[in-house]
């Protein structure tokens, strides 16, 4: 199981128009074949920059690659990601505990 989570800022102010355009944006990936789990999230505390973050499972790397490769997802990225995001990190693991 790989876990994919990305937190990110973005470039429009808190509660707008824009802001809610991407979130909307955002969770029809869990659409998407293969996805699991998916979850939208919004940072609480202090202790970093990133506003949001986008976390789903994957059941093992060729169904992440595929769903890196959907047209739906690249869309997202062409359209959302890279004219809206300021600042993200991106984190893919898997547990060692099974």
């Amino acid at each position: 199981m790989i876990t994919h989570s990305v937190f990110f800022k973005l470039k429009y102010p808190h509660d707008s128009i824009q802001e809610q355009q991407f979130l909307s944006a955002a969770a029809e990936l869990s659409g998407i074949a293969g996805v699991k789990n998916f979850k939208s999230v919004k940072q609480t505390g202090k202790k970093n920059n990133y506003d949001f973050g986008l976390i789903m499972e994957f059941e093992n790397e060729e169904i992440y690659k595929k769903y890196n490769e959907n047209p739906l997802h690249t869309r997202f990225i062409e359209k959302y990601w890279i004219p809206t995001v300021a600042d993200f990190m991106e984190i893919d693991y898997e547990f060692l505990n099974k």
